[in-house]
């Protein structure tokens, strides 16, 4: 909060101080008394506001994304240069030449002017779109009532629908007659259709996985050799973050039609077997008894369900047992939790004489048995 007033005041002091100064200019001229000087100042204000604003709604917009600081010269660049060219009396010719270099596309005449006008104001509207976007989104966030999966839902159609209207908005705000669209919209189609296939079909599945819960923030989940917890939805992919702090981005269609394990999609219980093989010589009930023991030595394990072990096999090394706890935090893995259950039973088992049998084959020759002789 005490950020926000920060900027606050930056940007609303320059507007003060033009508003303050023209004021100041007016009754000066009412009076009939030297004025000069203080016209010059009115743009300089005004143009350290501006700047202050754009730069203020930028870093609003697309947070920490890069091109913000490489825009934010520019953008001052462009606006000092304005109130130069306004100041030395040049900028109306120069308007009027950019103007002027015009061809008519049908009934729309397009100019120079004109299009410079069309790009500042769809930059403009669509970074407002996108600052009235992520406001939404903040707010949305602080609402504990609304599921994660409805906050992306949400900010999906919200960003969308803030975006075209801006579009919209800006084409009108420069004289471009919308219905003269109707041409640009079958063509858009018909690239929808071919280039811009899988992008439209990556978007419309990023809706679908809104729509049906089937993934959502923090769940937990598998695909082909990815596995992690969603850490974001976004319009074209998902976010996975792995153990290793190392996100993968995971097209929205390959989550629509390709195999996905969620291992908390409806309750984030997940059994973990371990796997320990004792010798033929040893007792297996005695073994499996130590294993129970053994299973609480991890706090991730749940006491409900309980801790089990079964008696799988009886395998050509040794008699197989498996030891099956459940957790209740699939995002960190199980690997922990078998690492400290299988120290603890190699402990428990040394210290009651257990043997942890190793691969071994018995080889059996047979006397009597005449082998060629050499040549």
């Amino acid at each position: 909060r005490h950020v926000a007033l920060r900027s606050s005041h930056r940007i609303l002091l320059p507007f003060s101080m033009a508003a303050l100064l023209a004021l100041s200019r007016e009754l000066l001229q009412a009076y009939e008394l030297p004025q000069q000087l203080l016209a010059p100042l009115v743009p300089v204000a005004l143009a350290l506001g501006l700047i202050r604003l754009l730069v203020y709604i930028l870093r609003k917009a697309f947070l920490s994304s890069p091109l913000v600081k490489s825009a934010e010269p520019v953008i001052a660049v462009v606006i000092w240069l304005l109130v130069v060219l306004h100041l030395t009396g040049w900028l109306t010719p120069l308007l009027s030449t950019m103007d002027a270099l015009a061809f008519n596309l049908g009934e729309t005449r397009l100019s120079l002017l004109g299009t410079v006008k069309l790009v500042l104001v769809i930059i403009l509207a669509f970074t407002m779109a996108l600052w009235l976007a992520e406001l939404l989104n903040q707010q949305m966030k602080k609402n504990r009532h609304i599921s994660p999966s409805m906050q992306v839902g949400f900010s999906k159609f919200s960003k969308f629908l803030l975006i075209t209207i801006a579009f919209l908005i800006a084409l009108n705000a420069v004289g471009i007659n919308l219905s003269s669209l109707a041409v640009f919209g079958g063509a858009l189609g018909v690239g929808l259709g071919f280039g811009l296939q899988r992008i439209a079909s990556n978007f419309i599945s990023g809706f679908i996985l809104v729509l049906d819960r089937s993934v959502k923030p923090g769940d937990v989940i598998s695909v082909g050799e990815n596995f992690g917890w969603v850490h974001e939805l976004k319009a074209r992919y998902v976010v996975v973050r792995n153990r290793e702090g190392v996100d993968t981005l995971i097209p929205n269609e390959n989550l629509i039609t390709s195999e996905v394990i969620n291992w908390s999609y409806e309750d984030r219980n997940v059994r973990v077997k371990i796997l320990v093989q004792v010798s033929y010589e040893d007792d297996p009930e005695q073994a499996m008894a130590l294993m129970l023991k053994c299973a609480h030595i991890s706090k991730r394990v749940l006491d409900t369900p309980e801790p089990t072990v079964m008696l799988k096999s009886f395998a050509d090394s040794g008699i197989e047992l498996e030891l099956r706890v459940w957790i209740a935090d699939p995002e960190y893995g199980a690997d922990t939790v078998k690492s400290d259950i299988n120290v603890a039973i190699w402990r428990a088992f040394k210290q009651a004489g257990i043997t942890i049998p190793y691969p071994q084959r018995d080889l059996h020759i047979k006397s009597g048995l005449s082998l060629p002789k050499a040549e």
